[in-house]
């Protein structure tokens, strides 16, 4: 049976709405459910249809896509499509799949829909029994249990690494081929001597570097072919 995501589309602008529709339409692992033209005809959709994957709008009227979110008990995978590059950094806070500004190219929205797609298996994975889908990391005298889709990037100095998440740093004393070993090989790459990246948080990539929100990280001539590799892997 073939792999499919059910999509909602939400967004107050027509000429988008009938865009994104029709780029649904040429993924085959993607399945239409409905589009809405306000996150409040969205929310009377979803009492009849279930959906795997907002395409949701941000700044629209009466509620925004950010607002719509907070109401949602729980809410299913989310790929930002707005022309406002200022939510960026909110959308890590509602550990969105990607964030796509206007106007959108087909592969840029295809790389995302697969990025979706790979993190909806990473999830089913994850619920198997005996899968843990966090880590515990030792810090002096503290424990963190940190989850490892909230994890941005590692960064090693010394015989320390810094794990950056979504909301915090935490030192421990660790190589990169023990951190390796314990993320899932799936969803973080190493791309320098001195860094793992998580795959879901990049924004940008080019030969040399990648930026993670704000951050741009470099790529190591060692790592270059076999990062690339697993990134159309992904």
């Amino acid at each position: 049976m073939t792999e499919t995501l059910k999509c909602l589309v939400v967004d107050d602008e027509p000429v988008a709405l009938d865009i994104l529709q029709d780029y649904i339409d040429k993924v085959p692992f993607l399945q239409l459910a409905g589009a809405c033209r306000s996150a409040l005809q969205a929310m009377e959709l979803l009492r009849e249809r279930p959906v795997e994957l907002f395409f949701l709008d941000i700044n629209m009227p009466d509620l925004t896509g950010l607002q719509f979110l907070n109401i949602l008990e729980n809410p299913p995978l989310v790929i930002f499509t707005t022309a406002y590059s200022e939510y960026a950094l909110d959308s890590y806070d509602y550990d969105a799949v990607d964030y796509l500004l206007k106007p959108i190219e087909f592969d840029r929205f295809f790389k995302a829909a697969h990025r979706a797609l790979t993190r909806r298996r990473s999830t089913d994975s994850t619920a198997s029994p005996g899968r843990d889908d966090y880590l515990l990391l030792k810090s002096g005298t503290k424990l963190h249990r940190i989850r490892w889709c909230d994890i941005l990037y590692v960064k090693g100095a010394g015989n320390y690494l810094t794990f950056e998440t979504t909301d915090q740093s935490i030192m421990v004393l660790m190589t990169m081929h023990e951190a390796l070993d314990q993320l899932p090989a799936g969803e973080f790459a190493r791309i320098h001597k001195s860094y793992i990246v998580g795959l879901r948080h990049l924004s940008v990539i080019e030969k040399d570097n990648v930026r993670i929100g704000q951050e741009r990280l470099p790529v190591g001539d060692a790592y270059r072919e076999d990062f690339f590799k697993k990134l159309e892997k992904s």
